[in-house]
């Protein structure tokens, strides 16, 4: 039998790194594999030297509740031992503003699900919506479900905030991106930890299957009852 963690991703930013090069920092729209995996990681004490096989092969799936939008902070910094004529260092950096995901990681050991959730609950080391600048919430552990990732997904209720629901139709689909089985095809995502080491970061590849419909929930809160407003919101 399988059971599935939730947890709930939802904060003022968020920034998944998985294409960060050089000065431009950006995020992905929805949270990776190997920030869920490092978020698990801290939880548990785990140095960045550390084996990550065990938690990088559980399953993942992360429903997308509220996508949020997408902010820049363009910043300057000015290295500490200056040289002369040395102009300063520009970085920009992406976040995801007042966005909400719901993650959920799959172990047939009920048990193993349970010691990960405790360490969410009381983390050896402080947990991040991705970056550093990004503190995860109190509420981060939504709990443990007796069934597979996505129906969890399916079952769990919406998470959004009263504004994002006056905006949205009266009936919602929110899309699941979830680990593809064997053979099946998706998109392929290079954010598999092998490594968090500071000397040689390494990372594997993955298949992603998006469900753009599997989850449903009816709107009462939706500003609009046009049923024709609400198909073209919706599609």
């Amino acid at each position: 039998m399988t059971h599935s963690l939730l947890l709930l991703l939802k904060g003022p930013m968020q920034s998944w790194g998985d294409s960060s090069r050089y000065k431009s920092r950006e995020t992905a729209a929805v949270p990776t594999k190997s920030g869920i995996v490092g978020l698990i990681a801290a939880a548990q004490g785990r140095r960045r030297s550390d084996p990550l096989e065990d938690l990088a092969q559980l399953r993942l799936a992360v429903r997308v509740d509220q996508p949020g939008t997408l902010l820049r902070d363009y910043q300057t910094a000015q290295q500490w031992q200056v040289k002369e004529g040395a102009s300063a260092q520009l970085v920009t950096r992406y976040y995801l503003s007042d966005a909400a995901f719901v993650a959920a990681v799959e172990s047939e050991d009920r048990e193993l699900l349970e010691a990960m959730a405790e360490s969410l609950r009381r983390p050896r080391f402080p947990l991040f919506l991705g970056r550093r600048s990004c503190p995860a919430p109190p509420n981060l552990v939504l709990g443990i479900r007796d069934t597979d990732v996505v129906q969890a997904l399916v079952d769990e209720p919406w998470h959004a905030s009263p504004h994002h629901r006056k905006a949205r139709s009266s009936t919602v689909y929110l899309p699941i991106h979830r680990d593809a089985k064997p053979g099946e095809a998706g998109m392929s995502k290079c954010d598999v930890p092998i490594s968090f080491s500071q000397e040689h970061r390494q990372y594997g590849w993955r298949t992603v299957v998006v469900e753009e419909r599997k989850a449903s929930f009816e709107n009462d809160s939706a500003q609009s009852k046009d049923r024709f407003f609400d198909t073209v919101i919706s599609s």
